[in-house]
């Protein structure tokens, strides 16, 4: 009997239904396509075999005047600065205590430490450090007690609780002789409030973080007890950075890797700079740094349409005068700014009603603000980026690019994803560029998850899409592209720990060491125009392209399923186990409709379908 060459359509399409779709693929995970083929996507590893605390939702890589490389990431606990291996903990310091205004307790027995300070302002999940601490008298010496902690607690507006450690972290129990309270000289240095790892999308009793108020209260939903993003960037070889809803903080690189950030208002010549903002920029060209849905000078309370700039070159002095640059505009599109981006042409800001495109134009005005479309939004901050000379973002309900004109992207994943995603969790969606492929990924919570567990991809230059999970160590939470560097780089936390590392993708074949799973499957097939005879498939002649590894055992599964009627569930007929020494193989599956899925578990190596051919007869009515 004859071969049939199957070339099936680029791209995953589940638009229609499985049969609908002859010819093309239905379902894929951790696959791309390339050139029309479907190949393995390729694996990734640590970026550093240290960790950091807290959910990444912000990372931004930069190099200095003296090529030296900086990764600035904000968690919802923590914000660091990455210089080679190691992160170094530059979380701004909202108060300091003075001496002898904290006071530690302990009980015989207990780990649990009470620490009395009024007013102290804190909520749990904050951390603090202690110092000047003298021993309690027992077990909870004075080098117990002067470190950082994390509180465990709160007990009310003056005291709150955490749990005694040694140096190494190990846990540490009063003893009876405990009996004192720390010292006159003990000083507490709190950290600012974390941040929420969960968005919340109404007012009532939980919004906030955990003890921000008292026992059963409500809470107004503001932009500060909301899911902690961060904005990020760099003035120069210092560093910008902002939680949304919260104030601009400036990180000196001359005073050291482990100088803390603070508070950009508190830096010398500093003049009305923000107290709070939703996203700040630094724009490239001019040298302005931007503020955007922040609080007008002298107010503390955020305007969400109100864009704020700096005087040129001065990344603290925010008062407009007569000699300077600073500024501010209003928006009129919408009730409040989602979220910018920076392009080579101009800044595009979403509102939640349509995008202004803002350009540098110079004296007396600075710049200009247009209103480029109007009745779709940003379905998050970090749901944009830039492909090519194109900016590609998704909003409530569909994706679009902007090249100076604005497109809806034809979509075959469109239900796919729309149908089964959780729109309360949509912050947590961030858009995550890898240019050497001409790819963007959305990243994406599903309807039944609180935490990103799929996505989709469009390569934007074949113009198709597939989509994947999570799955196998994948979850990621923030994105940088390698732009400057050899790899992206991409936050995330271990599936089953709340571990968190920094991963350079593209790297390998491998997760992290370990093997991941990775498929494609076709729609369904039949032999006869109508569908009406059964078929035979006699033969299969596989070709694969293996990369990375000539290991003769390496092995990828060429799975025969079939099916009478387009609503039975697929049944595996038959599992071809292809190697690289493979010619064809004998096969016996008979079905009305049939589909090939193709798929591997493994750490060593990547494939890349070529031209499947079958051997095909009819086979009966019945």
């Amino acid at each position: 009997m004859p071969f049939s060459k199957f070339v099936f359509k680029p791209g995953i399409n589940k638009e229609g239904t499985n049969y609908s779709n002859e010819g093309g693929w239905f379902d894929a995970d951790k696959v791309r396509f390339r050139k029309g083929r479907p190949e393995r996507i390729g694996g990734w590893e640590k970026n550093s075999a240290n960790s950091f605390i807290g959910t990444a939702r912000k990372i931004h890589v930069y190099k200095d005047t003296n090529q030296a490389q900086y990764n600035l990431v904000g968690t919802h606990k923590k914000l660091y600065v990455q210089e080679g291996n190691i992160f170094n903990d530059i979380t701004p310091i909202r108060s300091t205590t003075g001496a002898g205004d904290v006071t530690f307790s302990a009980s015989n027995g207990d780990a649990t430490l009470t620490i009395t300070d009024t007013a102290h302002g804190a909520v749990q999940g904050d951390f603090v450090t202690f110092s000047g601490a003298a021993t309690l008298g027992g077990n909870i010496i004075a080098s117990v007690l002067n470190q950082e902690y994390e509180i465990a607690t709160i007990v009310n507006d003056n005291s709150y609780t955490v749990e005694a450690k040694d140096t190494s972290g190990s846990t540490v129990t009063a003893n009876s002789s405990d009996t004192g309270n720390g010292g006159s000289s003990t000083v507490g240095a709190y950290q600012i409030n974390v941040g929420l790892d969960t968005y919340v999308s109404s007012t009532g009793w939980g919004v906030g973080t955990w003890g921000a108020s008292t026992w059963g209260s409500a809470t107004a939903l503001t932009a500060d007890n909301q899911l902690r993003l961060w904005s990020l960037d760099n003035f120069g070889d210092d560093g910008l950075c902002l939680a949304r809803g919260g104030a601009l903080f400036y990180w000196d690189e001359s005073s050291g890797v482990t100088t803390r950030a603070v508070a950009a208002s508190s830096r010398a010549g500093a003049s009305d700079t923000p107290v709070k903002a939703l996203q700040i920029m630094m724009s490239d060209v001019d040298r302005h740094v931007i503020a955007f849905g922040c609080n007008p000078i002298g107010s503390t309370t955020i305007d969400p349409l109100l864009v704020r700039f700096s005087d040129a070159e001065n990344a603290v002095d925010w008062t407009p005068t007569a000699t300077n640059s600073a500024g501010g505009v209003q928006l009129s599109t919408g009730s409040q700014i989602i979220g910018a981006l920076q392009t080579r042409q101009e800044i595009l800001i979403w509102t939640d009603a349509g995008i202004v495109s803002m350009r540098f134009v110079g004296a007396p005005f600075t710049f200009s603000f247009n209103e480029v479309a109007t009745g779709m939004s940003l379905i998050s901050p970090n749901a944009v980026a830039t492909g090519g000379n194109t900016i590609f973002f998704m909003d409530n309900g569909a994706f679009y690019q902007y090249a100076g004109s604005l497109q809806r992207l034809p979509c075959t994943v469109l239900d796919h994803i729309f149908d089964d995603i959780n729109l309360d969790q949509a912050f947590k969606i961030f858009a995550a560029p890898i240019p050497q492929h001409n790819e963007i990924i959305w990243f994406y919570p599903s309807a039944d998850s609180e935490e990103v567990n799929r996505y989709v991809t469009y390569n934007y230059l074949e113009q198709s899409w597939t989509i994947g999970t999570t799955s196998d160590g994948f979850t990621r939470t923030a994105w940088n592209p390698a732009y400057i560097l050899k790899h992206p780089v991409a936050a995330g936390k271990l599936d089953t720990t709340d571990t968190n590392y920094l991963y350079n993708h593209e790297v390998g074949h491998s997760a992290d060491g370990s093997s991941f799973t990775a498929f494609i499957e076709s729609s369904d097939f039949d032999l006869d125009p109508d569908g009406e005879r059964f078929m035979f498939i006699s033969k299969l002649i596989p070709d694969l392209q293996y990369r990375g590894s000539d290991d003769t055992a390496n092995t990828v599964n060429f799975v025969i399923k079939g099916r009478n009627y387009p609503l039975e569930s697929l049944s595996t007929l038959q599992t071809v186990a292809v190697t690289p020494n493979s010619t064809f193989t004998n096969t016996r599956a008979r079905s009305r409709q049939s589909a090939i899925r193709i798929e591997n578990t493994a750490d060593n190596f990547g494939w890349r379908l070529g031209d499947l051919r079958l051997e095909l007869r009819q086979d009966g009515k019945r």
